[in-house]
């Protein structure tokens, strides 16, 4: 079995996805008082945009126009490019960060049952259990180890928000799983993203009236860096993930996105590691392991069938 089938390839992928989102959130954190969030979508999408149109332009004629698929990846653009951003943005305004990561920390149970009952992916106990430890992994992190502060955390919209925001990732890997079985992954990828592209720029206008950006070198040097890597090569490397396995065993490896996040934190901007990272980052790793560990074995039984 070639790299391009072995769906082992799948969570080294999704894996580089999910690092490169961490240095987006990073960069944001960085640049949030010089561009706002909607600004920064719109802006790092433009520039995938213009990259993967480059690149799209030399596929087949077929692969250049959505053709059947429009709804499909006009859905893709709804949700993936416009609706997870603003749902995570508009719930981060009501929420604390504590509690959005623990939302964002329900990911593989959430999607795992989205992908069983929408694709008819087996959800199995094995998947379950490694969604529930990865979940403590995140709960250790973002608590600090502290069983008081989790208890001490108050709910409110701005969670049902973060939640609704992880259904829409959710619905997104569906969509890329539905649509790359029968286009490639750069065409399902390119053509969402300009088809969502009108709607981020509905949003950037309307936040320009009240929140114009600051646009020097070092923002500007920020929107291009995340408008190649965590847009076109995170976005790719995640569909590529769905395209080979679905979206249920490829978000097992969605809650690395804290672990990277933290050891990013330290390398750039100097925030602490301790105790409680380095045993919720163990927990996750060790459930994202249970949750494929089948798959990781090798290319047997439902592969080779």
């Amino acid at each position: 079995m070639n790299s391009k089938s072995d769906p082992r390839w799948a969570y080294p992928l999704v894996n580089l996805a999910t690092l490169l989102w961490a240095t987006n959130f990073a960069l944001g954190r960085l640049f949030r008082n010089e561009i706002g969030p909607f600004t920064l979508t719109a802006a790092r999408f433009t520039v995938a945009a213009i990259i993967l149109s480059i690149w799209g332009s030399r596929l087949p004629a077929q692969e250049r126009a959505p053709g059947r698929q429009s709804a499909l990846l006009f859905g893709m653009g709804l949700t993936g490019v416009f609706g997870f951003g603003w749902l995570l943005y508009s719930g981060l305004q009501h929420t604390t960060v504590t509690n959005a990561a623990l939302m964002n920390g329900t990911a593989p149970l959430i999607i795992g049952l989205l992908a069983a009952l929408l694709l008819k992916e087996r959800f199995s106990p094995q998947s379950i259990l490694g969604a529930i430890i990865s979940l403590s992994g995140v709960a250790v992190i973002v608590s600090g180890g502290s069983l008081e502060v989790l208890l001490r955390q108050q709910w409110n919209v701005g969670d049902l928000l973060v939640l609704a925001a992880v259904a829409d990732w959710g619905m997104y890997s569906i969509l890329a799983r539905v649509v790359t079985r029968s286009r490639s992954t750069i065409s399902a990828t390119w053509l969402s993203t300009l088809l969502g592209l009108p709607l981020l720029y509905i949003s950037a206008a309307w936040e320009w009236q009240t929140r114009p950006p600051t646009l020097d070198l070092p923002v500007m040097v920020a929107v291009i860096y995340i408008g190649i890597f965590p847009s076109v090569v995170a976005f790719l490397a995640w569909n590529e993930g769905v395209r080979r396995v679905g979206p249920s065993r490829v978000t097992a490896f969605y809650n690395m996105l804290p672990v990277f996040g933290a050891l990013i934190g330290v390398v750039w901007l100097g925030e602490s590691f301790g105790l409680a990272q380095l045993i919720g980052g163990g927990l996750i790793i060790a459930g994202s392991l249970t949750a494929v560990w089948t798959d990781l074995q090798g290319p047997r039984s439902r592969y080779e069938r």
